[in-house]
């Protein structure tokens, strides 16, 4: 019997997903089938199955080895956590291996249920439905790289267009090319040739999907000093990543910073991973390249989801679902995101269908500093919106969240508190994070953080230009001299005249 926690949302039960890739094996227990699914554990093993696998025809027999010793920890570690079901899904070396279904038999036995040994369309289509899952919208190509096999596939909003599997993956280009990267850019370059549907992606993006390309971001960020290692959404620039990309596909890596970061096994692939993409992007032209944390895994995921939830905006499920863990109230947080709206409606302010996104998911995430010490409640909110597992947001819209959430704290000038997250932060969110912040503020003391009574504030303009925050006469008693003086404060910030006042 799980124990009823109140750090778990209530009604979620959990579920294992078990990816058995050509290079990696790895065991994630999520919360439940949700939007935006929050992992309740995850560990890998780099078991390298399908190293050797271009010459021998076969699955590597260490990996085999150690793999079948794992899945047992892996189905005692899913029993542990309460999962209520397990799913195990199998890519490139799996189905091309010639002891391969011997293999997924001795794995089905160990772990008790049956193994999904996906074909290359169907490894393609559930990376596409993982990129669409975590892009809010998803407009591009997308390419997950993994030990055996490349995945590419024309993704625009909701529809999967072509796609195209190739032997590309960075154990096999390894193999193919014995050990030569000069040799890897000319099959790498070979390949690629074959995937037409690289002409479409010109001037779009290119989602990055997989174990050594998010290794080679991680080398990239930490090697450029970018301030948020957060991997889901980092944006590489095609002409700032190209030096740093020629010089990991020379094999010359030792000496970039941060390479004592990664791990052994992933840093033989990190050249091979590197001439891929350069290919990629010489032959697609995107705009961007894109890093996705979900793929295959919440791909399948995904798919296990009605059609309404998979409709919904993760973002904002996934605020809402830490506002009823951690607000004081959930549904006054939601009734701020509609006031502010409104507020914004009503001082002329024009929002992108982004923006708009992001300040709500704001409002809902307002209130989850609230334990905190007074002093820190601002800074707590801000790490906590900084380095959260969010999806379906890009740098700076985190930024612009997490900054609005501090001012609404800490007061609108504070911007020394985080210097690393005002980097990400666009000149236009910063002025909307401060906007924002200063609403909150004022909608805070009038409702003393409950609900009820946010709903009935409205706005109403003057002749002389300026506007009235009505009150209803029965709650007249909440207006006060520390109100008034945020109100003013917030006039000065619009550079319009501002006034509280009793209604009818």
């Amino acid at each position: 019997m799980i124990e009823n926690s109140r750090g778990r949302l209530p009604g979620r039960r959990p579920v294992s997903i078990i990816d058995i890739g050509s290079n990696s094996i790895r065991l994630v227990i999520y919360e439940g089938i949700a939007r935006s699914p929050t992992v309740l554990f995850n560990e890998k093993m780099l078991a390298g199955l399908g190293r050797g696998i271009v010459t021998t025809g076969k699955l590597d027999p260490d990996g085999v080895r150690r793999a079948v010793e794992e899945f047992r920890r892996f189905r005692a570690l899913s029993e542990q956590a309460g999962a209520e079901s397990l799913h195990v899904i199998a890519t490139a070396a799996a189905r091309e291996a010639e002891n391969g279904p011997d293999f997924i038999h001795r794995a089905e036995e160990i772990l008790g249920t049956e193994i999904r040994v996906l074909s290359g369309r169907e490894e393609a289509h559930f990376s596409a439905l993982g990129v669409i899952s975590g892009f809010h919208p998803a407009d591009g190509i997308a390419g997950d790289l993994g030990g055996g096999s490349l995945e590419l596939v024309d993704i625009r909003g909701e529809e999967i267009g072509d796609g195209i599997t190739l032997p590309l993956g960075g154990l096999r280009l390894q193999d193919m090319s014995k050990g030569s990267l000069q040799a890897a850019q000319r099959i790498a370059a070979r390949e690629l040739g074959r995937a037409k549907l690289l002409s479409g992606g010109q001037g779009r993006t290119f989602y990055a999907v997989g174990g050594t390309w998010r290794n080679l971001a991680r080398l990239y960020m930490i090697s450029t000093g970018y301030p948020l290692h957060v991997m889901h959404h980092f944006e590489m620039g095609i002409a700032e990543s190209a030096g740093f990309l020629k010089q990991v596909a020379k094999g010359d890596i030792d000496k970039i910073k941060g390479i004592e970061r990664i791990s052994k096994n992933r840093k033989a692939l990190l050249a091979y991973g590197a001439h891929v993409l350069q290919e990629i992007v010489r032959r697609m032209k995107p705009e961007r390249i894109v890093v996705s944390a979900v793929g295959v895994r919440e791909g399948y995921l995904y798919s296990l989801l009605g059609e309404d939830e998979q409709k919904a905006d993760p973002l904002l499920s996934a605020a809402e679902e830490l506002a009823v863990l951690r607000a004081r109230s959930v549904e006054h947080s939601r009734e701020l995101a509609d006031w502010t709206g409104r507020t914004f409606e009503a001082f002329g302010v024009d929002e992108t269908a982004d923006e708009a996104r992001y300040r709500r998911a704001a409002c809902l995430l307002a209130d989850i500093g609230w334990r905190a010490h007074p002093e820190y409640r601002g800074t707590q909110s801000l790490n906590i919106i900084s380095h959260a597992s969010f999806i379906g947001v890009d740098h700076p819209g985190r930024a612009f969240i997490a900054l609005a959430n501090l001012y609404r704290h800490e007061g609108l000038f504070d911007d020394a508190a985080a210097p690393e997250i005002l980097r990400l932060a666009t000149a236009r969110y910063l002025e909307r994070a401060k906007l924002l912040g200063a609403v909150l503020r004022v909608g805070y003391l009038l409702s003393a953080s409950m609900p009820g009574i946010i709903p009935r504030l409205e706005w109403r303009p003057r002749d002389d230009g300026g506007l009235s925050l009505v009150v209803p006469g029965q709650n007249a008693a909440l207006i006060g001299e520390r109100p008034d003086g945020r109100l003013q404060q917030l006039g000065k910030l619009i550079d319009r005249p501002l006034r509280i006042e009793a209604g009818d």
